[in-house]
Formats: C-alpha cells, structure tokens, sequence
C-alpha cells in the first residue's frame, strides 16, 4: 500500500506519485500535507534541503485548486529562476492525471511575451520569481485578485537578494484572506520578521533542529595556504574518478575563472553564474543532468534550485558568507535519503568558521589530508583497472578485429601486456604528480594568538592575501576607480592586454585615479612592457614599480579598522547585507576596508607613496577629465582667478 493514501490526497494526485515511483512520504510532507488539507490556515514548514519540500506544498495544493476555472488561485515566490522551473516541473509530474490543470512558470532571461501569452490563456497556478513578476503586475498582464494561496519558498534567500519591497508590492496585490505558506530550510531571523508581517498566527512545522543539515552527508576539510586551493582542488577531484560534484565559489568572476582554469587542465567542466543568458545556463544544466559534465562550478544564487541526482561532492571552494548558506550548498548532495560528501578547502584562519557551522549545524566536520601523488596515481590506476574488470564487451562486434589484434600483440606476454595497457592512462598522472609539494598546512605549527584573532595581521600569505610581496612586485597603475573600475574589469582589462593567467596577480587595490596590483616577480617587467601605452577608456595606461611593496596596509592588510560581522557579497557583489555570524577577515579575494591605519595597534595615518602622491598633484594640476556615474567632472576653476 502506498503510504501517500493515508494522507488524504485524492485518487488523481495518487496515480501521480505512483507514477514517479514515491511511495512513502518523508517526515515533512507526513506533518504538512494533512494540515494543509484539513484547515485553512498559514503554515511555516521548516525542513532540511532535500527532504521533498515543493511536494509538502504542492501536493495539496493542487487539492485545493479548482480546475474548471482558468483564473490564477495560487501563487508560488521563488528566488531563481533555476528553482522556479524546477518547482513547476514538478507541479506537472505531480498532475499528471489532472485534466485542464495549468501552470507557468515567469521568471527573467526567457520571452515576457510568451509568459503573458500562457497567462491569458488560462493558468491555475504562477510559479514566479519576483523581479518578472513585478513587470507583470506592472503591464497588467496578470491577475491576482482571485488568488487564495500564496507560497514563499526559500523566503531567506528572496530577503538575500533584496527582493523586500518586491515581496510587499506583490503581496498587497493580493487578497487580504488569503493563505501563506512559507517553507525553508532555514530559519533566521529575517525569515522570523516576514512571517510576523505576513503570516497570521502560523502553524509551524519543523522536521529536526532549524538550519541542521542531513545527517548522510560526510562533512570534510581540506587546510591549505590560500593560494593552493586551486591546487588542492584538482587533487580531490583527481583522488575521486568518479567524482559528480558542485563547486561552489563566492563570484561570478571566480567562478568563471576557475571553471576555464578546469576545463583546460582537462576536466569535464563548465560554470553557472548570474552573467550566463538562460539559453546558456539551459545549455550548461542540461549538460550536467545528463552527466556530460562531471564538475559544474557555480555561485550560491545560480545553484538554488539545482536538483539533481547522484551529486557525489559538494566543494566549497570558498566557505560562504553567511552559515545558513552551507545548509544549502550541502544540501545539493544526499538528496531522497543518498549520501553524500561536503568538502571544505580552508586556510587557518577559517578554522573559527568551521567551529561555528559545527555548532549552528549539529554536524561534526572531520580534517583530511589533501592527497599526495603517489595515493592519487594509486586510486586512478585501481579505477582503470575496474572499468576494465567491469566492462561489458561486444563480442559480435569485437570477434572480427580479435586477429589483427593478436597479431599486433603476439610479442608481448600477459604480464608485459597488462603493464603496457594500464601505463597509457597511468603515466599521465604519475609524470604530473611525481615531483609535486605537500599542500598540507601543518595546523600545529600555528601561532596560538593566530587562531584566537583571525584578524592578526601576521603571515599574510596565510591569510590569502596575495603571494606576491618581494620587492619590485607591485605595480602602480594610474587608473582606477574614476574611470570605473573595479577589481574584477582591472583584472581583465590586465589578462587581456597581456595575455596572462588570473593566478600571476595578487592583491589589487582600486584608488580613485590610480591603483596598485600585486605582480609575480618574474612576470614583472613583461606585463610591464605590455601595458604601457594601452589604452582604457580614451586614457592612455602607465604603469610603474610602485614604493608601497613593503607597506601593510597597501598589500592587501585589513588596516587598523575591524569588522565583526561577514559582508555578504552574492554572486559576485558586494551587497552591502551583513550577517553577524561571520568575520570579514575570511574573505581572500577582498581588499581592505579599514584602509585608513596601517595596523590595529597603529593609528597613525599611513603614509602614500611618492608615486601616489605624484599621480594625485598630476591629476589635481592638469584637471584631469574623468567620468564617474556617467557625468564628465570639469576641471575646478580658480575662484580667485578673474
């Protein structure tokens, strides 16, 4: 008997589920589906990622819908458009036998002219994330006069994306007496604050402690110096043939970088950003659903809503900004009661961030040793030898080449033969790996002090703040900021005039009308020679050796100013949202804030350098034409000057 029948579900939404092979419901749709049957009421559902939350919500609510009438009864808020078709797949799968059911799904990147058409044609159900469904509400090409349930999902992270007044302009489209049901996997306190707003006098269900993540997912951390984690990356995707994996980086720049890095090192990769169109990111899950790809390197906001299959790690190339964050990116693998395996590559001043995702979490984290080369060519040899031991052979078609093929090989014996047959693929990896370092970073070696304040600022390297810091290594740049820069448009501006790797630059510090970018040495004068006389934006590029090789807080120091709390920087911004969990210090690819002291215990203002200072007299003195927003600034005038 399928346990779905004691839910109180009908015969035609059964046939559904039987028909996708469920039968026996998980602990949150056993708790929520006969509550949101019986009664009409609000309801907060609160269950770990995985654990089958759209069928909790959208198993009765195609109950409760009625399908003779085309009208709009049910409206579904989700925050990407990867979740909100992924949600209305599911409504499909799940209605399979319902006559004149409809449903769409609007989100950003696809036709808004076929999504009002399906609309006027007739649907039941908007499954709907809120930046597209603004315009909607906003052309009048929806209606939600009529709608009796409302769905929130994964409502924490809309807040995350600033969707907040998007939220309440939708919602005051709405009827008063409607219902809303919010489900998550987490519960922070923003989460708490639209409930009370929106929500009257809710029903709260909670399948184990809030933000706990599932209890079959290994959790494992690597700990390296920041600039190895690349590195150590490709060896845990080496030390694991056949690993199908997440790798979950902090920007959409990064993200990008270190997929092409991936793909031509020759893994099977791509990346899924907020950049892509969604012809691409159709391209790329399509891809990676039918296992072409084996690593897919995403950002936090790309991967909500990811749901597939058999994901056997999930990287965390960077911790992410706030802790309910892991509960998700973990949350992609061990999904449907699989295990899976969450992996951290950290340096030692993360150490504190994993203590607190142990404690908030209630999962316990276990320190691995980043492989070494002779156990990675170990494991790849034993994979090739069980493809080979496995593999299934075509004896009709094999039988006719069997001659020749004894012919070639009638010299060799078996032993010489089986050598010769697994050194094609071994030898690859044994040349790569034989003279490799050790990536491990000896924990015991560490400064006490170091460990109690992640914000010290001894052993920058350590802390991931560019590798680069002999003298001669930085470069003065005299453009910045006014010419609208930041980071990442400086460093591709510098990759593509030279034609060098992102790897070959550290810190790079954006001023106003100059920066500073940190240079491996012996690629110093070569990016020297290439930028000089380039151009970027009608200005012709100088470049210098700057003075400021051996100041802290021009290399990247944090300076003398501390945060407490994390800068949450989605998908490849710095969104000025903070959580209160996290220190700043974690982040390795920011420059400082507190640039204004040279050290926390020195609050003497730091001095410039004697290039800074004489870019800044030029710019003053020449009234230099710089655009800034959009607007040309003028020269200032003498007020004295008649």
């Amino acid at each position: 008997m399928n346990k779905f029948e004691e839910l109180g579900l009908n015969s035609e939404i059964l046939r559904g589920i039987v028909d996708l092979g469920f039968e026996e419901p998980t602990p949150i749709q056993q708790e929520a589906i006969p509550q949101l049957l019986a009664e009409r009421r609000d309801l907060i559902g609160l269950a770990k990622t995985g654990t089958g939350k759209t069928a909790a919500f959208g198993l009765p609510l195609l109950q409760l819908l009625d399908f003779e009438s085309k009208t709009t009864q049910a409206l579904i808020l989700a925050p990407t458009r990867e979740l909100c078709m992924q949600i209305n797949r599911d409504l499909n799968n799940f209605s399979k036998h319902i006559l004149n059911f409809r449903s769409v799904a609007v989100y950003g990147g696809a036709s808004i002219q076929d999504q009002i058409r399906s609309i006027k044609n007739g649907v039941q159900i908007v499954v709907a994330t809120p930046g597209r469904l603004i315009d909607l509400i906003g052309r009048k090409a929806v209606k939600l006069n009529e709608v009796t349930n409302v769905v929130l999902d994964e409502a924490d992270e809309m807040l995350n994306m600033g969707f907040q007044e998007d939220i309440d302009e939708i919602l005051s489209s709405t009827p008063d007496e409607r219902n809303t049901w919010l489900f998550s996997a987490t519960m922070p306190e923003e989460v708490r604050r639209i409930a009370k707003k929106y929500m009257q006098n809710p029903i709260e269900l909670s399948v184990g402690r809030k933000n706990e993540g599932a209890e079959n997912i290994e959790h494992i951390y690597y700990i390296v110096h920041a600039r190895d984690r690349y590195a150590a990356l490709k060896r845990i995707a080496d030390a694991n043939p056949d690993i199908f994996a997440i790798i979950f980086c902090r920007t959409k720049i990064e993200t990008q970088e270190i997929a092409e890095h991936l793909i031509r090192d020759g893994y099977n990769a791509d990346s899924l950003h907020g950049d892509l169109s969604q012809q691409q990111r159709d391209k790329v899950m399509g891809r990676y659903r039918d296992r072409s790809l084996q690593l897919l390197v995403a950002t936090d906001v790309a991967a909500r809503g990811i749901d597939v299959n058999d994901v056997t790690h999930v990287i965390q190339y960077n911790l992410p900004d706030e802790i309910e964050n892991y509960t998700h990116r973990s949350g992609r693998t061990a999904r449907a009661g699989k295990s899976g395996v969450s992996i951290a590559i950290i340096h030692m001043k993360e150490l504190y961030k994993i203590k607190q995702i142990e404690k908030q979490m209630n999962c316990k984290f276990k320190q691995a040793r980043v492989p070494e080369g002779k156990e990675i060519c170990e494991k790849q040899l034993m994979h090739l030898v069980k493809r080979v031991h496995d593999v299934e052979i075509n004896e009709k078609e094999i039988e006719k080449f069997l001659p020749s093929i004894q012919d070639e090989l009638k010299e060799l014996d078996r032993d010489e033969l089986i050598k010769r047959f697994f050194s094609i693929e071994f030898n690859r990896f044994l040349e790569y790996y034989k003279k490799t370092p050790d990536l491990n970073v000896d924990v015991s070696q560490r400064d006490r002090n170091f460990e109690r304040d992640p914000h010290s600022s001894r052993d920058r390297s350590e802390r991931g703040e560019g590798s680069y810091r002999g003298k001669g290594s930085r470069l003065f740049v005299n453009i910045g900021s006014k010419d609208g820069l930041d980071k990442g448009k400086l460093l591709r501006f510098i990759c593509d005039t030279t034609g060098e790797k992102g790897e070959v630059f550290g810190r790079i510090d954006i001023k106003g009308v100059y920066s500073f970018v940190d240079v491996e040495p012996d690629k110093m004068q070569s990016v020297m020679n290439a930028i000089n006389g380039s151009e970027y934006a009608n200005r012709k590029v100088r470049v210098e050796i700057s003075g400021e090789g051996t100041n802290p807080g021009m290399n990247g120091g944090r300076g003398g100013e501390r945060r407490s709390s994390y800068s949450s920087g989605r998908d490849g911004g710095s969104g000025g949202r903070r959580s209160s969990s996290y220190s700043s210090s974690g982040r390795d690819d920011r420059s400082e804030r507190g640039s204004k002291y040279s050290s926390p215990g020195n609050f003497k203002p730091r001095e410039r350098s004697p290039v800074a200072k004489r870019e800044e007299s030029k710019a003053s003195w020449e009234g230099l034409m710089v655009e800034e927003e959009g607007k040309e600034k003028k020269p200032r005038r003498n007020k004295f000057k008649k």
